[in-house]
């Protein structure tokens, strides 16, 4: 299980380097499933894992003129904050065994099932067809911008997720990037985001640095793998294929939390 979970390291670089999120997508699940990992526990490494994989790319992605740095600090500042806050004092007092509706779910489960339903939304509005706006028709409201993004991260704090997923149907939908700008963006995003989330879990976990380090490495020459592979993709099908992926991967997790 070990060597599949160590592949599944390379294939998370691979998808971030290709679609500038969904990296956490795979990280979470796999250091769950496959490492066997607390949840809680597996969601701080998906911050250190996807943060440190995406500065990567996000370099990359700069030189070739792929991230748009303004909006980038437009959405990062807002969302690291609520992510630090989120994983320094919310996450820390949340109970082992949640009830709601007569159901009780383990904290674990909890924040699975929380993941998985806001990728199945994110997926959703990324296949939505919309209609193409005209330059002029282009308004972005700055401030419902920055709520937006506030709220991203402490979804992104509470599922440790890198946030790609979220992230990137914003930018494409409210910010009106075209896909390859978007997940450049992204990328330069998720880094600040997930480290410095990564941060408010410092003082609240008991670190494997050996694994971390090992597993991230193999992520890192994931991304390099799948920004080349990018060079072969239109915005549509990136589109699209981002869409499909994480609905697929939200069906996936459902399933196994409802066993």
């Amino acid at each position: 299980m070990d060597l599949l979970g160590y592949f599944g390291a390379l294939c998370i670089g691979i998808i971030l380097g290709l679609t500038g999120g969904g990296g956490s997508v795979l990280t979470v699940p796999i250091l769950v499933y496959l490492f066997h990992l607390n949840p809680t526990i597996a969601t701080g490494y998906s911050l250190f894992i996807v943060g440190t994989t995406s500065i990567f790319g996000a370099t990359q992605n700069y030189f070739k003129n792929l991230v748009d740095i303004q909006k980038g600090f437009l959405f990062a500042i807002p969302s690291f904050i609520g992510v630090y806050l989120t994983r320094r004092y919310i996450i820390p007092i949340l109970p082992q065994e949640i009830t709601f509706a007569n159901i009780s779910l383990t904290k674990g489960t909890f924040l699975m099932l929380l993941f998985a339903l806001v990728m199945f939304f994110a997926g959703i509005s990324m296949l939505k067809k919309r209609k193409k706006k005209q330059p002029e028709e282009v308004v972005i409201n700055t401030y419902l911008l920055l709520f937006q993004t506030f709220l991203i991260g402490i979804l992104i704090g509470l599922i440790g997720a890198g946030g790609g997923f979220l992230i990137i149907p914003s930018l494409v939908l409210f910010a009106h990037l075209p896909m390859k700008k978007a997940i450049g963006t992204s990328l330069f995003i998720i880094a600040m985001n997930s480290l410095i989330g990564f941060i408010g879990d410092i003082q609240n976990l008991n670190i494997d640095w050996t694994f971390l380090l090992r597993f991230t490495g193999l992520s890192i020459i994931g991304i390099f793998i799948g920004g080349f592979l990018g060079k072969f993709l239109n915005n549509a099908q990136l589109k699209k294929g981002f869409g499909y992926f994480v609905i697929i991967m939200s069906i996936v997790i459902f399933i196994n939390e409802l066993k």
